[in-house]
């Protein structure tokens, strides 16, 4: 909104020209988004401690998390408000792929903030039902889907994958795309929803992967940069790097909030928004293996749980680790709960250098 309204004015006033850049617009969206979420979060905080929308700690979780039953939860809607702001005043508002990148944010964020509610209103960590929060995220997925598709925002070749480390091996997923994209955005969104179990941790990660995508949406978008490095073009892709750069300030704003201890939590309001926000990026530039990679954080973390729930079921009771997800096996083999953050950050960052890495090893 803001470039619409000033680029006109470039002849008249000098400097303004600078608003048509993207990576200036990134730049800004960042910290347009970290300032509203400084500004916000006191007052957001404060309601939602008025309201008693305090989180409730299971009594079979990690013992010394109950210290922090009554926290103020769906702390998201702090994130959530902050990219939505940010990204309508810096983007071009005739861009398709940054709409849907909203839709999805706000689509998962709305899911999940069903659920937070749910559980508020029951007093228990006792949300809608696993099949009814998988009913709408399809719901919202399909949407994203027929959207990406009826525009074709993934540009040319739409089925194509782009494999990482690969110059040319690029597997067709044919009719097997909407599948595939359900897949990224559920699995993804969940993935960032398990993440968010210690101060910190989840909106850390995000912020990494953030970033990691905003230097991919430009790269794919820029046609030069895209040929030189043998990834697919995907014509309006760089728009969405001021979405990511809103993502990217948000997150950093949140986390000043979040960090230990946490006088917010993010709740699934946030982590799901921020997980098929995610994914619906990766998806339109064509970059959904890297985001396996970038986000090896949130991969572990799933894994981890998949692994439990299987062995739990198929060994007869055995557990492989002491607690699932990853981060509270690691908290109960004796490590402090800020260790096991920086460590998991740390992952986190290590994830997503190997996977901007692998632009240039192909």
């Amino acid at each position: 909104m803001i470039p619409w309204l000033l680029i006109p004015l470039r002849d008249v006033i000098a400097g303004l020209s600078v608003f048509r850049y993207i990576t200036f617009r990134a730049a800004m969206a960042a910290a347009t988004a970290m300032l509203l979420s400084l500004a916000l979060g006191p007052w957001v905080i404060r309601t939602l401690s008025r309201l008693k929308m305090g989180q409730y700690i299971r009594e079979e979780g990690v013992k010394s998390h109950q210290a922090k039953a009554g926290t103020p939860t769906m702390g998201g809607i702090l994130i959530l408000l902050s990219i939505l702001v940010s990204t309508v005043l810096w983007c071009d508002l005739k861009s398709i792929g940054i709409w849907v990148a909203l839709l999805s944010l706000l689509g998962f964020g709305a899911v999940g903030a069903i659920d937070d509610a749910k559980k508020l209103l029951r007093k228990q960590n006792l949300g809608i039902t696993t099949w009814q929060k998988m009913a709408l995220l399809t719901l919202v997925t399909l949407l994203v889907a027929y959207l990406v598709l009826h525009f074709n925002l993934r540009g040319t070749d739409t089925s194509q994958l782009s494999v990482p480390f690969f110059k040319k091996f690029r597997p067709d997923v044919g009719i097997f795309l909407v599948p595939w994209i359900w897949l990224v955005m559920v699995g993804t969104s969940n993935g960032v929803n398990l993440s968010d179990g210690l101060d910190g941790l989840a909106i850390g990660g995000t912020l990494v992967v953030a970033v990691t995508f905003a230097i991919l949406a430009y790269t794919v978008g820029h046609v030069k940069i895209a040929a030189y490095l043998n990834v697919p073009y995907v014509p309006g892709g760089a728009e969405l790097s001021v979405f990511m750069g809103a993502m990217t300030g948000a997150s950093l704003g949140f986390l000043w909030f979040n960090a230990h201890p946490a006088e917010v939590f993010m709740g699934d309001t946030g982590s799901l928004g921020l997980g098929g926000a995610l994914a619906t990026v990766a998806i339109m530039i064509k970059q959904e293996l890297l985001l396996v990679i970038a986000g090896g954080l949130f991969v572990l973390e799933a894994v981890s749980v998949i692994l439990q729930v299987g062995s739990y079921k198929l060994r007869g009771g055995k557990r492989i680790f002491r607690m699932a997800p990853f981060h509270h096996h690691l908290e109960l083999g004796g490590l402090k709960e800020t260790k096991v953050v920086i460590r998991l950050w740390i992952t986190a960052i290590v994830c997503s250098i190997l996977a901007l890495s692998s632009l240039k090893l192909r």
